[in-house]
């Protein structure tokens, strides 16, 4: 029986410091599963997962974003329909204008208040645990 393992991946909650209230940038995907997303993707072979999610913030956002801590680990099996993954969620800093790139079909810029509802992934609770780590301190809960 083949080894298998869950496919590493990053994602990224980028700051925009440059703004009132430190909105954070999400990509509108434009392949399967769509609807909005953390910035994100796979960590290439022979690549760190900090120069993934540089790498991927940049190729998704055109934004070079400055890493500032590690906030949590992903791994429900049942977090990306395509294949098993687990991600490495980073918070990330960046200044300038955002643009879609890569496989975004869009991109939007949104406070705690105005983020979309039609979330891919496990990003909703992804979401859910930086806005409560953000605003009072809290850390994510484990399950």
């Amino acid at each position: 029986m083949a080894h298998r393992n869950p496919a590493p991946t990053v994602d990224i909650i980028i700051e925009l410091i440059d703004r009132p209230h430190r909105p954070i940038v999400l990509i509108e995907r434009k392949n399967p599963p769509l609807g909005w997303a953390i910035p994100g993707g796979f960590i290439d072979y022979g690549e760190s997962a900090e120069a993934a999610a540089q790498r991927e913030a940049e190729e998704e956002t055109g934004l070079k974003v400055e890493l500032v801590s590690q906030f949590q680990v992903y791994s429900d099996p049942n977090r990306d329909p395509r294949q098993h993954t687990l991600s490495v969620v980073f918070l990330a800093t960046a200044t300038g204008e955002p643009k879609a790139g890569d496989d975004a079909k869009g991109l939007g810029v949104f406070e705690s208040w105005r983020v979309p509802t039609e979330l891919c992934f496990d990003h909703d609770r992804v979401l859910q645990d930086y806005w409560r780590y953000r605003h009072y301190g809290l850390q994510p809960l484990l399950s």
